[in-house]
């Protein structure tokens, strides 16, 4: 499936219908990304949806996607490995989840380090709540 590149009046759109934070959080996260890479285009909902989905070997073996506690299904409940109920991912069911810049951060931080070994890259950040605000 070929990546859905957010730009322009699709961008617009999904800035509309992201909860009131996630915008300038994803406005934050382009500007990393460009300047990371200045042939940054956008985010793309479906490099989010690999991410989130995607088995990684460079983690922690109890963790090898973010799957393995929130679930396949975005929209739905998970659980940690401690058996505590995580909220859903999915901004359409969990509307807050993406409008504290710092929970963010504090998130990506703790999960990406777990499931793929290191810190997540601003585009990977940006990916995966554009895939988020779709669900």
């Amino acid at each position: 499936m070929k990546p859905v590149l957010l730009t322009g009046t699709l961008a617009l759109a999904l800035a509309f219908a992201a909860p009131a934070s996630a915008s300038p959080l994803l406005d934050q996260y382009a500007q990393e990304a460009k300047s990371a890479s200045p042939e940054f285009k956008g985010f793309a909902a479906d490099r989010g949806q690999a991410l989130f989905s995607s088995r990684h070997t460079t983690g922690k073996p109890e963790t090898p996607s973010c799957t393995s506690c929130h679930s396949d299904s975005p929209s739905k409940a998970g659980l940690t490995r401690a058996g505590k109920v995580i909220e859903p991912m999915a901004a359409s069911a969990s509307p807050q989840r993406y409008t504290d810049p710092s929970k963010v951060e504090k998130w990506f931080r703790r999960n990406c380090n777990s499931v793929l070994g290191r810190d997540c890259t601003a585009r990977e950040k940006g990916d995966f709540i554009t895939f988020m605000l779709t669900q």
